[in-house]
């Protein structure tokens, strides 16, 4: 699976959550540059991508990710 498509997958997850349709994650994106996207949201994506990945990541990689592409980084490294 290539990086845009998790990315897509990840955009279409939180789009779903956030109610918000605008939303188009890179692998740049930070928490801060999406509106809504707080600390709560922030453990509701993670669970929905374990969920849908069929992954589960450790506790200090999700309190380590600043941005996207670091979670889409351990999404690689666990599926690898």
């Amino acid at each position: 699976m290539t990086n845009q498509e998790i990315l897509d997958r990840f955009t279409r997850t939180l789009r779903d959550l956030l109610d918000d349709e605008s939303i188009a994650l890179t692998m740049q994106t930070l928490r801060e540059d999406v509106p809504n996207w707080d600390s709560f949201n922030y453990v509701n994506f993670i669970v929905a991508v374990e969920m849908e990945f069929g992954v589960q990541f450790g506790v200090a990689n999700v309190e380590s990710f600043k941005t996207v592409g670091d979670i889409v980084g351990e999404l690689n490294a666990l599926l690898g």
